[in-house]
């Protein structure tokens, strides 16, 4: 017999399949022994209360053997070689998966990704750190995976409206990551895993008749009679067929070019703020409710603020708990900071992002001559400002919580993850206004709410600004072409579409799905 439970359990009993099967064999009177397995089904932490509990969902297997079979079925691809083809820019969430459903549909897919593979994108991103070099097309941003390769990996998501969650789940699962992450309330796979199975990936792409070219940087697309019909490459080269553009939230020479085709854009709001880094133990006493903290069984505490300040939004973005802040500039003469963590989120820190909504309306005058592009403009001269007051070094700079709360300096800077080092500085001064005081008062806020949590144990750095697209790449809700531009298919983050790997995951098959439904209406 088996059956499907639900069940509200410690988190010693929650981590263990023997003890779940002893508490089921109480809870039912039965022997244990007439249990052949569990299998967990989902999982979440409920941490609302002083006793955390750990909600599951699981498959009993009661007098019978358990079966090992999958919890969502694989994918089984075709080969594609010499069928019709389509171009997909940039190989991050939404470009791979966009490329998969194209096999998948029977459509070749030529992947153009302007950064190194992912193995070797490593040594560049180290350089980073180690020398303060950037280069401009491999770096934590650009390169196969994209920012999701290293930004922690993790892959929750509020997008479920617009297609299945559980599919970009599955995928990722069958090109290697754990299974956990079909189950988890929140799933997570990491950020030193993560380029195992985007390599993987890559090598489904491959194995069935796909391309992927690395070191191809799009610098202008083929349009003609209103259709863009392929792109030409910074060496020259040409390639055919329409376009799924995913080029990320951080590609602006992709949104100058389109700019410059006349390509209709508009722009979007973002977020802007610092990253913020506590020892992960104070996180863990403020979560659980525990001076002891998490204790044995539980895993690193996350969290999630958010309030109003001033008619804006003040809220924790992209919150990596035992992980590490790293530089995330895509270009020379900028700082920018972002975060991630190992999968086993077992380092000493807990950082997020702390932002500030900011729509077109809230840049400053001086950036109107820009137009369109004024949102993306504010959004570099703040990061070349964080490199000036870092003496033009990715040297962060950085000030503890409670001293940028009250308008203080800070003289010494506690220990970091920031792999580039840190040096004190005003954020509290040198930050817009309109940004830093609604930060002050988002803090304020959030330690009313968790006690604690404003506390010069921690440290604020800047800047964090690349939390989304300063553009929106207009497209028709029901094809997802370019409202303007035929056979242009904007895609995920970059084109204002997706917040996230599985949401730019999901943008990257529906892109693909509208593609293939022009084609089939179009003789090749």
């Amino acid at each position: 017999m088996i059956e499907e439970l639900q069940i509200r359990v410690r988190p010693q009993t929650a981590y263990s399949d023997d003890e779940i099967a002893h508490y089921i064999a109480s809870e039912r009177h039965i022997s244990h022994t007439r249990i052949g397995g569990i299998r967990v089904l989902k999982r979440s932490i409920d941490a609302r209360q002083r006793n955390v509990m750990v909600n599951l969902k699981v498959k009993v297997y009661i007098d019978q053997p358990m079966t090992r079979d999958y919890l969502i079925e694989p994918i089984k691809y075709k080969p594609v070689e010499g069928n019709r083809q389509a171009i997909v820019v940039g190989a991050g969430p939404g470009g791979l998966f966009a490329a998969l459903r194209l096999i998948e549909l029977g459509i070749k897919p030529i992947v153009l990704e302007r950064g190194k593979n992912v193995q070797d994108r490593k040594v560049d991103i180290a350089r980073i750190s180690r020398e303060g070099i950037i280069d401009p097309d491999s770096n934590y941003c650009f390169g196969e995976g994209g920012a999701g390769a290293y930004s922690d990996g993790k892959l929750y998501t509020r997008s479920k409206k617009r297609g299945s969650v559980d599919r970009i789940l599955g995928i990722f699962n069958q090109h290697g990551a754990s299974e956990d992450i079909l189950v988890d309330a929140h799933p997570h796979i990491g950020s030193d895993k993560l380029p195992r199975i985007i390599e993987n990936m890559r090598n489904t792409i491959k194995s069935n008749g796909g391309e992927v070219h690395f070191q191809t940087r799009v610098t202008s697309l083929k349009i003609k009679d209103g259709e863009v019909t392929g792109v030409i490459t910074a060496d020259g080269q040409e390639f055919e067929g329409h376009v799924i553009l995913a080029t990320g939230h951080s590609a602006r020479d992709v949104y100058q070019m389109l700019f410059d085709q006349e390509i209709e854009l508009e722009a979007k709001g973002i977020a802007v703020g610092v990253r913020l880094e506590h020892p992960q133990r104070d996180i863990d006493k403020i979560r659980y409710h525990s001076p002891a903290g998490r204790g044995e069984y539980l895993p690193a505490a996350e969290y999630v603020y958010v309030t109003q300040v001033d008619g804006r939004g003040v809220y924790s973005f992209c919150m990596c708990p035992g992980g590490v802040v790293v530089p995330a500039a895509s270009a020379p003469g900028q700082l920018v900071v972002n975060g991630m963590s190992p999968s086993r989120r077992n380092t000493f820190w807990a950082n997020s992002g702390m932002v500030v909504e900011m729509r077109p309306e809230d840049i400053p005058n001086e950036f109107d001559h820009y137009g369109i592009l004024k949102v993306m403009k504010f959004q570099e001269a703040l990061e070349q400002e964080a490199f000036r007051q870092a003496g033009n070094s990715q040297v962060a700079g950085a000030q503890r919580m409670k001293d940028f709360v009250e308008g203080k300096p800070s003289k010494l800077i506690p220990p970091s993850s920031f792999p580039a080092g840190l040096q004190p500085s005003r954020l509290d001064q040198w930050l817009p206004p309109f940004i830093a005081t609604r930060l002050q008062r988002g803090f304020k806020a959030f330690d009313r709410a968790s006690r604690g949590f404003l506390t010069n144990n921690a440290i604020v750095i800047g800047v964090e600004t690349r939390t989304s697209s300063p553009l929106r790449i207009p497209r028709d809700s029901e094809m997802m072409h370019h409202i303007t531009v035929r056979g242009l298919y904007p895609c995920g983050e970059g084109a204002g579409y997706a917040g996230g790997i599985v949401s730019s995951a999901i943008d990257g098959e529906r892109c693909a799905e509208a593609l293939s439904q022009t084609y089939s209406n179009i003789a090749p």
